[in-house]
């Protein structure tokens, strides 16, 4: 493919089947640096275009994702999808890490104290992602879902107590990317997940599914940041002229 680098990362990620697998791969943020576009993500992740450009066509080749099936459609089914995958998946791995840190660094930790850093990171990350999931499912989404029955039936807008969408979806993406940095810090206090030589099977396990969740987490915030928020907003705009 000729590769547009004055192209955001969200529109490839959006356009590209997927992409989100390759900038994965390169560490190119698509989730909380959706914004930017392709040249500057590329500088800051030492990463040539021509590269990116040939990474992108094999992925693409391979078959569509879910960010590219959610992209039109049902704003119900995007949310239902979130909910389903990510929030269960979020709240499950979470207890799961949080005891296998526990194991993990009550039998290692005096040889490796980076496992207590990594230990405070996540929870400091499991503290700010439950009340933000709560907020999203008690507040933002069932919002969402009235607007988009109220929009199909030609209906006024649902009664909004934070007067428009936009003042949650600028909340939850500061929430995100504090998420964000935190899946940085964790990484770069786990030596990028690379166990060290005499890590038992828990020590090799607890840094696989971090970085398991790290790439699912990613995912998540990239299907809220660059599908389902732009979108709640532009149908809350189309609903209000109506």
């Amino acid at each position: 493919m000729t590769l547009n680098t004055t192209k955001t990362v969200r529109e490839l990620a959006l356009e590209v089947p997927n992409a989100t697998r390759v900038f994965e791969r390169l560490k190119i943020d698509y989730c909380c640096g959706g914004g930017r576009n392709i040249a500057e993500a590329c500088r800051a992740a030492g990463v040539r275009p021509d590269e990116l450009s040939r990474l992108l066509d094999e992925a693409g080749a391979a078959g569509g994702d879910d960010a590219r099936d959610f992209a039109a459609g049902p704003l119900s089914d995007l949310i239902r999808h979130i909910l389903d995958t990510h929030h269960v998946y979020t709240r499950e791995e979470s207890a799961r890490i949080q005891a296998l840190l526990d194991k993990v660094c009550g039998k290692h930790g005096g040889n490796h104290p980076e496992l207590r850093e990594v230990r405070a990171l996540f929870l400091r990350l499991d503290a700010d992602l439950r009340p933000h999931m709560f907020k999203e499912e008690q507040i933002l989404f069932p919002y969402i879902l009235r607007l988009e029955a109220a929009h199909a039936a030609g209906s006024m807008l649902p009664f909004a107590p934070f007067g428009t969408v936009n003042n949650p979806v600028r909340m939850m993406m500061v929430e995100h990317d504090t998420a964000g940095d935190l899946l940085r810090e964790i990484r770069a206090a786990a030596k990028d997940f690379d166990a060290p030589a005499d890590a038992c099977i828990s020590f090799r396990t607890l840094y696989q599914t971090l970085e398991d969740f790290e790439k699912d987490l990613h995912r998540h915030i990239h299907l809220e940041n660059n599908v389902l928020f732009p979108r709640a907003v532009e149908l809350e705009a189309a609903t209000y002229t109506a």
